[in-house]
């Protein structure tokens, strides 16, 4: 094809000379009046400028081969954690560290492009010795290398650390994707040191009322053998637990299970606490601080019913399995006395009765927006069954009952239930139904369908509705102890009527949240290196989000320091970035307005510590020179940080790469062929004025 192409060009090239002489001999060939020196000439020109304008026109290719060399890429990246301005071996002299890590940037910038980082919680361009970075995240070094020298020519990689990565997990292995050898600058001090220290509590942070918890301390100690030392536990400053320690070990570790009961609701401090030993090198691991939000998660439920009934305490075992759900059993003239605003959720087993009415409970109810489950059995009136809510009646009741099987209905979406145990339905006895027609107004979402003998009937047993935004469960049918007896036959049956009883209790006891302004953390908890971020939505009457109002939130610590803010609107709602704050728990309160209605709302949130840099502090010299020797380099010290200088000039490895640019162009983009064109055209009309032509 190469080959086709060149020819190609020949033959236009030949034509467009043919064509040049053409128009040259009409235009001279028979012209008398100039010498034959001088007609030749200007015929030469003009047929050389045609001949040029012509092969133009077909816009021939030339191609031109460019060579761009580049420089090594050297980076220099310095530790700025706090482990490494705090601990040092002996002799370390800091301030010649800094000169000499600057002078060798210096050096090799004669020679090299330099880039200059600082890292530690973050990465910068440039050096920094201050030392205040919490943690070192060595990942986020090299994924932002991997960023900014993508296909450039890296001749090395410089680290000066102490080898402590305790964020972001090992960079050894990021590190091959860059392909260039790593030397690196062994920072602190590899001697253990004596110390004590906190090093791990695992726990959890949302813990419910009266109920135990476990902090599970890990203690380490080095070089401490032959000491003892306390470990206390402090809760909002006071002091909850002791427990001495005896370090039998130069290298020593403990996990400490200590128990505490969640007494008050409400956000608690705990503070672990490890008593000094004497010369130890840092204090400032003896301590953490967590915060723990105890919950009163205990939902009340009231059970209330005309008589006793076997399906009574099926119906409280059930529910009391989730010890967040607490049982009021009430009975007749007990229900008179029950004070419903501390239930969530009320069930009405067969009420109203054929003896007792209970309308005024009932007309409390729908009042108060309980929500309420309705059991129909035997005794149940079903005429004024209907009477006190106006979702399902019943038509044609004779007062006979009937057996009715349950079946799942599969598009249920509530709630889900264990899918290989709903097989046991089919082996339930029938509940016994009141013999009617039932009829049910508006929409409805049924979880079991009965079935009559064989055929399985659209007819709910147990379903959901809703009136007035308060929510309502039916079940329409007595006798579930027979399913938890038929349950019991079988000792590897699934306990799915504690499963669906258990269930259908939360689905009907959790509140939907109908507040018109809403703020929260985007976390209950931050580190203390890290943005405190606040998210708030305001709803109009239509529940429908807007932002036109503005939004200010007040900040306040344990000590009393206020922050005061303004939320900037993001989207349909609003977004505060705090930044980092001090350690501490935190409560706020925003406010807002939307017409003339006033709006607040609080929460509270912690702010962690940050003491990760003291959790290890033995240098790791050995991941130094691993991560040194896997790449091709070498380890140094830092009182010999300027032979890498003279180490990259020797190894080699460290050359100008120079890139090579072949590309074809037009040859009318060729400047110096018009600079032809028009020094032949004008040389030929200056010529021929000169001897008189025209």
């Amino acid at each position: 094809m190469a080959n086709f192409l060149s020819f190609s060009t020949f033959l236009i090239f030949i034509g467009c000379v043919g064509l040049g002489v053409l128009y040259a001999w009409i235009l001279y060939g028979t012209n008398k009046s100039l010498g034959k020196k001088t007609r030749n000439t200007l015929a030469l020109a003009r047929a050389l400028a045609v001949a040029i304008l012509a092969f133009l026109l077909f816009a021939p290719l030339v191609r031109r081969v460019s060579h761009t060399p580049e420089k090594p890429v050297i980076v220099i990246a310095n530790d700025n954690s706090i482990s490494v301005k705090a601990i040092q071996p002996t002799g370390f002299n800091a301030k010649k560290y800094e000169e000499d890590l600057k002078a060798l940037a210096a050096k090799l910038g004669e020679r090299y492009e330099v880039k200059t980082y600082t890292f530690g919680d973050s990465v910068k361009s440039g050096f920094e010795f201050t030392g205040t970075h919490q943690v070192t995240n060595g990942t986020t070094l090299v994924n932002r290398l991997n960023d900014e020298l993508l296909n450039r020519n890296v001749g090395a990689i410089i680290i000066a650390s102490d080898g402590i990565f305790n964020r972001g997990g090992n960079p050894l292995y990021e590190l091959n994707k860059i392909k260039a050898p790593v030397y690196t600058i062994a920072l602190g001090d590899t001697i253990p040191k004596r110390d004590v220290l906190v090093a791990n509590v695992n726990y959890n942070n949302i813990v419910y009322l009266d109920n135990e918890f476990t902090l599970d301390v890990q203690v380490q100690a080095f070089e401490s053998r032959g000491e003892n030392t306390k470990l206390s536990v402090l809760e909002n400053g006071k002091q909850v637990a002791e427990q001495t320690i005896d370090i039998n070990n130069a290298s020593f570790v403990k996990d400490v299970q200590i128990k505490l009961k969640a007494n008050k609701v409400g956000v608690h401090a705990y503070t672990i606490n490890l008593a000094t030993v004497k010369n130890e090198i840092t204090t400032k691991n003896n301590s953490q601080t967590i915060f723990v939000e105890v919950m009163d998660g205990r939902q009340k439920i009231l059970l209330a019913s005309a008589s006793a009934h076997p399906d009574l305490a099926t119906l409280k075992q059930a529910i009391e399995l989730n010890q967040h759900y607490e049982v009021t059993l009430a009975l007749t003239e007990e229900l008179e006395k029950v004070d419903l605003s501390k239930y969530s959720l009320a069930i009405l087993y067969q009420l109203p009765a054929l003896n007792y009415s209970a309308s005024s409970l009932i007309s409390k109810l729908r009042e108060q927006k309980i929500a309420t489950w309705y059991i129909v059995g035997a005794q149940s009136n079903l005429s004024a069954f209907g009477q006190v809510q106006q979702q399902v009646s019943f038509a044609r009741a004779t007062g006979s009952l009937q057996e009715v099987f349950p079946y799942y209905q599969e598009n249920f979406t509530s709630y889900s239930l264990n899918t290989e145990a709903l097989k046991q339905l089919e082996t339930y006895d029938p509940l016994l139904v009141p013999f009617s027609n039932i009829m049910i107004k508006g929409n409805y979402a049924a979880v079991l369908n009965q079935r009559i003998g064989k055929v399985n009937t659209q007819s709910p047993m147990l379903f959901f509705a809703e009136d007035n935004g308060k929510k309502m469960g039916f079940l329409i049918g007595e006798g579930l102890w027979k399913w938890k007896l038929e349950e019991a036959k079988n000792e590897n049956s699934y306990p799915l009527v504690a499963e669906l009883i258990s269930k259908t209790v939360q689905y009907l006891s959790v509140k939907d949240d109908k507040r018109k302004f809403k703020v929260y953390t985007s976390k209950s908890t931050f580190e203390e290196n890290e943005s405190v971020v606040l998210n708030a939505t305001l709803y109009d009457d239509a529940f429908e989000p807007v932002n036109n109002s503005e939004v200010k939130v007040q900040l306040k610590n344990t000590e009393g320091k206020v922050y005061n803010y303004t939320f900037s609107k993001m989207g349909s709602g609003y977004q505060l970035d705090a930044g980092n704050l001090p350690q501490g728990n935190y409560s706020y309160i925003a406010s807002t307005s939307l017409g003339d209605k006033k709006y607040t709302a609080n929460g509270a949130f912690f702010v962690n510590a940050m003491i990760s840099e003291y959790q290890q502090t033995t240098a790791n010299h050995q991941l130094l020179n691993t991560m040194a020797q896997q790449t091709q380099g070498k380890m140094y010290m830092p009182a010999n940080l300027l032979d890498i200088a003279n180490e990259l000039e020797k190894s080699g490895q460290v050359k100008t790469i120079t890139y090579e640019d072949r590309r074809y162009e037009e040859m009318i983009n060729l400047k110096w062929i018009f600079a032809l064109i028009l020094l032949l055209l004008s040389a030929e009309w200056f010529f021929r004025k000169r001897n008189g032509e025209a």
